[in-house]
């Protein structure tokens, strides 16, 4: 079955807090889409619209169309001035002149998205891109050990419906371009790992909580929230030790795929 992110998770000023390193594999998954002059393009999961700000640039002429489900990030996206609309992106179904299709950083929460993109490849007209970013890391320590904390029994009752992602939540690359390659796409598909240096107290427990750790902290009050931070924080920092500057270091994987219609 196919389900989305709940919308009340997300925080588009969290999630902003590292907008640079988040916003490289956006850039670097863009770099290989080579439709030169698309009629329409689509940024599916847009957030708070930063990065589909960018969209206009490399292509001036093109319809740009943004969906979140979430309401808070098409609020901070149309502050911004991305005309972005409230949406499920299981739901979604592409306009007749869609020629790029950009989904970033969104389909590692929805199971069984290999169907959707199937889905999407069918559905868009000959010769579209679609470019697909997700995070690939989720058997790194900073999930291992989150994972760890909410099976404790004191949270593991308060957190059964909250369940944090889990290895299988993305596939590696060659399964995405054998996926691809059956609907008779060309696809290139790589991943690389950004050994990504963080400043500030807590840091990689700071970046998990942007993302990873978003439905916990949803299914928390405030104070029990704070008390998991503080069971998980000692647990990542020897993990992921601070160098002597202040600065730690997290390397973090990511899978792309970059696909176009026969």
């Amino acid at each position: 079955m196919l389900v989305s992110m709940p919308d009340s998770v997300w925080s588009p000023v969290k999630y902003l807090d590292y907008g640079e390193p988040r916003a490289r594999p956006f850039f670097d998954l863009l770099a290989r889409v080579e439709a030169p002059r698309p009629r329409r393009v689509v940024d599916l999961g847009c957030g708070p619209g930063n990065l589909t700000r960018t969209l206009p640039r490399r292509w001036p002429e093109a319809t740009i169309e943004a969906i979140d489900n979430s309401p808070e990030m098409v609020v901070a996206a149309r502050r911004s001035g991305v005309d972005a609309e409230v949406a499920d992106i299981v739901e979604w179904e592409p306009a007749p002149d869609t020629d790029v299709v950009v989904c970033n950083a969104v389909l590692q929460w929805i199971p069984g998205h290999r169907e959707l993109l199937s889905r999407w490849a069918r559905r868009l007209p000959s010769g579209a891109w679609l470019a697909v970013q997700l995070p690939g890391n989720f058997g790194s320590p900073s999930h291992t050990l989150a994972r760890r904390v909410t099976r404790d029994p004191r949270w593991a009752p308060r957190l059964q419906d909250a369940p944090l992602l889990e290895d299988d939540a993305v596939a590696d690359p060659l399964d995405y371009a054998e996926l691809f390659a059956d609907l008779g796409c060309q696809v290139d598909a790589w991943e690389t790992t950004y050994i990504q240096r963080l400043t500030g107290d807590d840091a990689v427990l700071e970046w998990v909580s942007g993302t990873a750790l978003r439905p916990v902290k949803a299914a928390l009050p405030e104070g029990e929230w704070l008390a998991f931070r503080e069971q998980l924080a000692p647990l990542l920092a020897e993990a992921y030790p601070s160098r002597g500057d202040g600065t730690t270091w997290l390397p973090f994987r990511r899978v792309f795929v970059v696909a176009r219609v026969p």
